[in-house]
């Protein structure tokens, strides 16, 4: 039987994760109401029929005290509007167009802020030769972009990271008793200060993303409170993609001299080295869907009102998709069909800037050192957080040469 919260899926998953996708790609997890889908192929059905399998995200997997799984709803009995990543068109439609119009040209325009904070962080973390990777760079480098995307001011970004974190554990599944009400309260506080910030907005609109939307709202093509939540996804998730695929890539490059000399001689290979990091280790290793009508995915029944986890992860490393799926391979062909940034119509709005970020920030790592290792065994160099959401590092402690 395969167990969710198993303690020894924080490290290594993916020997479980394979075994579950050949024997039950669509896995019933006990009475909780929801299957996991583990299979690219099962996952692409679901992916191609939003009609059966809505977005809305009604409830999430939690772990109880004594390591079994549960159901904790999260959309109030109906009355949470969802947005963005959690919405069906022509609701999704509405939202994304709104981020979308603006977001490609701003994110463009960003590239020289992305160089002078890698530099910054550098400067302020990275030149005594230790480096906790995790928490000095990779989680506060994306933050600080999409603050300055959105509009917020960077003395507030500290505040922003600890928020975001906070109120994203829920989703991952393993909060503790004392933790939930900290990480409901920190999404209230996030809301709170956005809310404060887009009513300024609202009266003298910036040249920035928040500016932009609070100008959808004066023209009536959005609501003040949907902006306001849609600014909260984009500051609660924003950052999680990128810091998982920061860290992720240092690892493997602290790891590996080899594949480190070869970038360092080869600097064309960091696209799909970043590529194939994504697809080895999704920084979101899966997203909720809402079953609308009974149906059958891979044989087995779903009634409606029931839920699934799509596991990125574990679709990311089908054998049937990719050869060799648990091999880094800087030559694969059609490596960029993973589905670590999401699919079709959900497709990730920030992917452009997390590529950005990371394509600076490992440029930087390996041009501004001879070589680096893991600060110490593995075990206490790295860690990750534990979370069947995100794939994050808690700790990386480097070793710069």
């Amino acid at each position: 039987m395969f167990d969710v919260f198993d303690p020894a899926l924080i490290d290594d998953p993916y020997p479980a994760l394979d075994r579950l996708r050949a024997a039950a790609p669509v896995h019933r997890v006990g009475a909780t109401g929801f299957h996991l889908v583990s299979s690219w192929d099962l996952v692409q059905e679901v992916l191609g029929a939003p009609e059966t399998y809505s977005s809305h995200l009604r409830s999430v997997l939690l772990r109880r005290a004594d390591g079994s799984a549960a159901a904790l709803p999260m959309d109030g009995g109906g009355t949470v509007e969802q947005v963005l990543a959690t919405a069906d068109d022509p609701a999704h439609r509405l939202h994304r167009s709104a981020v979308l119009a603006t977001l490609g040209r701003r994110i463009r325009a960003l590239e020289t802020s992305v160089q002078e904070q890698v530099d910054g962080l550098w400067s302020a973390y990275c030149a005594g030769g230790t480096v906790d990777w995790a928490r000095d760079v990779a989680d506060r480098l994306p933050l600080a972009l999409v603050a300055e995307l959105i509009g917020l001011a960077p003395a507030d970004v500290p505040a922003l990271l600890r928020w975001a974190y906070d109120s994203t554990e829920m989703l991952g599944g393993w909060v503790d008793g004392d933790r939930l009400d900290a990480t409901i309260n920190a999404s209230l506080e996030l809301h709170a200060y956005l809310a404060a910030r887009f009513d300024e907005a609202l009266d003298r609109p910036g040249d920035d993303l928040m500016g932009e939307l609070a100008v959808a709202c004066q023209v009536g093509d959005l609501e003040p409170g949907t902006a306001v939540l849609v600014l909260l996804q984009l500051v609660g998730a924003g950052g999680e993609s990128t810091a998982g695929l920061l860290a992720t890539a240092a690892r493997r490059l602290a790891t590996d001299s080899c594949l480190q000399r070869l970038l360092r001689a080869q600097p064309d290979l960091i696209d799909p080295f970043l590529d194939e990091c994504l697809r080895l280790e999704s920084p979101f290793r899966g997203h909720y869907r809402h079953v609308l009508a009974d149906t059958t995915l891979g044989g087995v029944d779903l009634p409606a009102g029931s839920s699934l986890l799509l596991l990125w992860g574990a679709a990311n490393r089908d054998p049937a998709r990719f050869e060799e799926p648990g091999a880094l391979d800087l030559g694969r062909a059609g490596v960029r069909r993973h589905l670590a940034f999401g699919r079709g119509t959900h497709f990730c709005v920030g992917s452009a800037l997390a590529r950005l970020e990371a394509t600076v920030a490992i440029h930087a790592l390996l041009t501004r050192t001879t070589s680096f290792t893991l600060d110490g065994p593995e075990e206490e160099a790295a860690a990750w957080v534990p979370s069947i959401f995100v794939r994050r590092h808690a700790r990386l402690r480097l070793r710069l040469v």
